[in-house]
């Protein structure tokens, strides 16, 4: 137990954003638990998100339907997610952050997306969003502004207390270092970089103009919250009805680009899946819970593929 809390408020501090000097016009920090809370939410932790087993072949596997985003109380596993990752012989992420040759694709323009000329009004709308997210302008500099903008979008749930270093996937990245369990990638960088930016400069271009406004009309922050707690209580039907409610999907442009970032990517995140498991080893898959919805969710590509998908949390009526 204080092995794993020097890790994870080691790792917090590394993240943290602002300082004294910016607090009042900054969001919170991320709260630094004490020895006696970290071992009470450790003690008291309950399940969230969704999770289920996959069964071929005479072994089981499972998949977690995640959030990015987070909160200090859900720090720790549920009961059954912790007994899921005991079972388990790796930890399938959508991508490992902890690998740096991912990393390095991640920090530098897409190769597949030629660079984004922005002009001078865009690029102070852009700079703007940096500024409130209490980070330089240069910071981001050297990402394509899409990613940039998808930072921005995830820094402003701090606001309402869901920040990134809560995310269901850095806490596994953390509790499988603690614990030895290998980590690997479902995706590769690159190929997650060409589905969530558009190779055509004036696609991508509409969507960071489509996206900045979101930000700048308040738009976002209620999204976060609705999803973080339709996550935290295991509602998947909200889950599934996102494109609707969500006041982000307004054409058929968005609706073509929510396809590719969602369900275009679960064929993938199934074979990766399957391939470790007909390995012989058994995985505990964590992957944005949108992509247990949809027409082509993740668990029907399972289904497909011959595993027999079992709802283990929130139990089925």
């Amino acid at each position: 137990m204080r092995r794993w809390l020097r890790i994870y408020c080691s790792f917090l501090l590394s993240l943290g954003f602002g300082g004294p000097a910016c607090a009042a016009a900054c969001p919170p920090a991320p709260t630094q638990a004490t020895a006696a809370q970290a071992a009470a939410w450790s003690r008291l932790a309950q399940d969230h998100g969704l999770l289920y087993r996959i069964s071929r072949d005479g072994r089981d596997s499972y998949v977690y339907g995640s959030l990015h985003i987070g909160r200090p109380e859900w720090a720790y596993p549920g009961p059954k997610l912790r007994a899921a990752l005991e079972r388990v012989d790796v930890l399938a992420l959508e991508l490992d952050l902890s690998d740096a040759a991912t990393l390095q694709v991640l920090s530098q323009p897409p190769a597949h997306a030629p660079e984004l000329k922005l002009t001078p009004a865009l690029r102070k709308r852009l700079d703007a969003q940096a500024s409130a997210a209490c980070l330089p302008a240069e910071a981001l500099a050297r990402q394509h502004p899409l990613m940039a903008l998808s930072t921005y979008t995830v820094l402003a749930a701090r606001w309402d207390g869901l920040d990134p270093s809560f995310g269901q996937e850095t806490l596994l990245t953390l509790w499988a270092r603690e614990h030895a369990l290998p980590i690997i990638g479902l995706e590769d960088a690159a190929g997650q970089l060409r589905a969530l930016i558009p190779a055509d400069p004036k696609l991508a271009l509409l969507a960071l103009q489509k996206g900045l406004a979101q930000l700048e009309q308040g738009r976002v922050r209620p999204i976060m919250k609705r999803l973080a707690q339709a996550w935290a209580q295991g509602d998947l039907a909200t889950m599934q009805d996102y494109a609707h409610w969500c006041d982000c999907v307004e054409d058929a442009q968005d609706r073509a680009d929510f396809v590719r970032l969602n369900d275009g990517r679960n064929p993938t995140l199934a074979a990766g899946i399957e391939a470790r498991h007909a390995q012989g080893q058994s995985v505990l898959a964590a992957v944005g819970a949108l992509h247990l919805s949809g027409q082509q969710s993740l668990l029907k590509q399972l289904s497909q593929r011959g595993f027999v998908v079992q709802q283990l949390h929130p139990r089925p009526n």
